[in-house]
């Protein structure tokens, strides 16, 4: 048995816009860039086995990549007027053609395109009961449970809360403060804990549509990811932004993920809280 629960809600967008109402409703919201992981800092830290689990996902130099920048006004662009048919993107942006899959995608961004490829937002039946049930055991560390509900972050251990926050921040982007795990979320969790295969593209492209509608309103996603991708495809950038500090996975992440935190001091190194 799965317990439900409520999520947000959102409040819904008109459908019939202009192109210029399109643009100016991009152009007004938020932008997730992602996060960037500084390797140094994780080993420094002790937490090499996190950016294990972004390797097996052959994820970790695209995740670690400060040169990376993203472009608002082309993100707004793209969002716009973008079309995702049979898990095919089509756009014309600034004059270009942009035309990918999954398996394009994979190719651009330089990571893989093979794996669990499924994105839902609220029917989970993909998702058998046995399968929930295993994952809610799995995460709170308690395989006597004879039920399945969504997770809290806080009842996950260390790692785990980690990986969780790292799929709502780069995987299926969410809203700041994002504190209870949906069973999908669950199930991303999971796999990258166990180093199976997550193929990012097909995720991204299946969350690309949702964006692209503007029936409901959304951050504009993938800021950086979509940002390279423009960039491959040699498009003359209307306003790049480089990699900030705020980008970089820092302490208090870490700390608010249950980890402790070594803190550099002029007598050497020294415990964190």
């Amino acid at each position: 048995m799965v317990k439900e629960f409520d999520e947000p809600k959102k409040k819904k967008i008109r459908k019939n816009m202009t192109l210029a109402d399109r643009r100016e409703h991009f152009l007004q919201k938020s932008v997730v860039r992602s996060k960037v992981v500084k390797v140094s800092y994780f080993h420094e830290q002790g937490h090499g086995v996190f950016l294990e689990k972004l390797d097996a996902q052959c994820w970790l130099a695209s995740f670690t990549n400060i040169r990376r920048g993203c472009s608002v006004p082309d993100l707004a662009e793209f969002y716009m007027n973008c079309v995702v048919t049979s898990g095919v993107v089509t756009r014309t942006l600034n004059g270009y053609e942009l035309r990918f899959d999954a398996s394009d995608l994979g190719e651009l961004l330089g990571v893989s395109s093979e794996g669990f490829d499924v994105y839902v937002h609220k029917d989970k039946s993909i998702l058998s009961d046995e399968r929930l049930l295993e994952l809610t055991q799995t995460l709170s560390q308690k395989p006597h449970l004879t039920e399945s509900w969504p997770m809290r972050k806080g009842k996950m251990m260390p790692l785990h809360q980690l990986l969780f926050w790292f799929v709502i921040e780069n995987i299926v982007p969410r809203g700041h403060g994002h504190k209870l795990a949906d069973p999908m979320d669950m199930c991303y969790t999971n796999l990258l804990d166990r180093g199976e295969k997550i193929n990012l593209p097909a995720i991204m492209i299946s969350h690309i549509r949702r964006i692209a509608n503007t029936s409901k309103d959304h951050d504009m996603r993938y800021g950086f990811l979509l940002t390279s991708v423009f960039e491959k495809f040699g498009i003359s950038l209307q306003k790049r932004v480089g990699f900030q500090v705020s980008d970089e996975i820092e302490s208090s992440t870490l700390i608010g993920c249950g980890f402790k935190v070594i803190k550099r001091s002029s007598a050497g190194l020294e415990q964190g809280p």
